[in-house]
């Protein structure tokens, strides 16, 4: 059997993916007091490891795959952007020096598949050196910078060993039917089996398919922040991205047609789902205009958007309710479950050739 093995694990969407797919999830490494009970009750066998910074790769069990979202604090555009000097992005190396020191154990064998997911501030930070970074680290080489001077959102590095890949994915572009947040990630896969990176991550498979949007008996699941107007079989509204820091800022230096329109543009994007922050949205309707309103997305919301099932943060390991606030941070920390299901399929899939 295929195993896997996730460091900076979150809430456990690595080893969900892998479990869907038939690869057994032995450990995962993990901090957060939340986060790590959440995973403890979809996961009851899996070994928790603890801080990543305390752990010798060399004597954790090896395994065929290892995943890991390092922090993107330094590294994202609304980040500090110190990049991978930072505190937390930094922390990639430790990832790096677990893998290498696994690899070193079990003479070359494990892991034979990598998988590393960060936010796409990656490709530019450090006038995009931290990308270079990432790549050398895998390789132990050093890597030159494109051309254009700049990283196209997929590429490959070839001949070397690992066999690298990466690919910038949208998660609102990889499950359907149904509506999952604007979350663009960058994934990079290393093969030091072979070269099958970009078979794993390129090559076309069957989306995720979502669950219906209502409970058994046809009841909308969100159970708050809802409306008459919004229920099932009611009619439905027309969404858009409310702009607060816009709305704050037309407000401040009293710029009416600014502030109207931070109540909701059709060409503006929604947001991602973020760890320090829950953005609220508007709805109204073609026929009343003034019928509408503003609100946050409830928890069972993220989570579908996300592409998590229903309740996934609901509980800790002793089935008590987890409080809302860690679980908004935990969704914005995680990652979408379509993305990482695409990737572990295809790794199933090459390993198993």
């Amino acid at each position: 059997m295929l195993t896997l093995g996730s460091l900076f694990d979150g809430i456990g969407v690595f080893p969900y993916a892998a479990e869907r797919n038939g690869i057994l999830p032995v450990w995962a490494s993990e901090i957060e007091k939340y986060p790590i009970s959440i995973t403890r009750r979809h996961f009851p066998n899996m070994l928790h490891l603890g801080d990543i910074t305390k752990l010798d790769g060399g004597k954790i069990p090896a395994v065929h795959v290892l995943a890991f979202g390092s922090p993107c604090q330094n590294l994202s555009l609304c980040g500090t952007r110190t990049g991978l000097a930072g505190e937390k992005s930094g922390l990639f190396f430790q990832a790096i020096r677990i893998i290498q020191e696994m690899r070193d154990a079990s003479g070359g064998k494990f892991p034979v598949i990598c998988l590393w997911e960060n936010v796409m501030g990656a490709f530019t930070s450090n006038g995009g050196m931290d990308f270079r970074a990432v790549l050398g680290a895998f390789e132990g080489a050093e890597i030159s910078m494109p051309a254009s001077g700049s990283w196209a959102g997929a590429g490959m590095v070839r001949g070397r060993c690992p066999d690298l890949a990466w690919r910038l994915m949208d998660a609102r572009y990889w499950a359907g039917p149904g509506r999952l947040a604007r979350r663009q990630r960058i994934f990079l896969v290393a093969d030091f089996g072979g070269r099958r990176a970009h078979e794993i991550l390129f090559k076309p498979r069957a989306m995720l398919t979502l669950p219906r949007p209502c409970t058994a008996g046809g009841l909308p699941a969100a159970e708050r922040d809802r409306g008459p107007v919004i229920e099932t079989g009611g009619r439905v509204p027309i969404l858009h991205p409310f702009q607060l820091y816009r709305m704050r800022g037309a407000a401040k230096h009293g710029q009416h047609a600014q502030f109207r329109g931070s109540f909701g543009r059709a060409a503006d994007p929604f947001p991602t789902l973020l760890a320090s922050d829950v953005t609220p949205f508007a709805f109204w309707y073609a026929d009343d205009p003034a019928g509408g309103c503003i609100r946050f997305p409830t928890e069972i919301e993220s989570e579908r958007l996300m592409g998590l099932p229903d309740n996934w943060t609901k509980y800790d390991e002793n089935g008590e309710p987890i409080p809302s606030l860690h679980r908004y941070r935990a969704l914005g920390n995680s990652v979408a479950l379509p993305c990482a299901d695409y990737i572990m399929a295809g790794i199933v899939a090459a390993l198993r050739e």
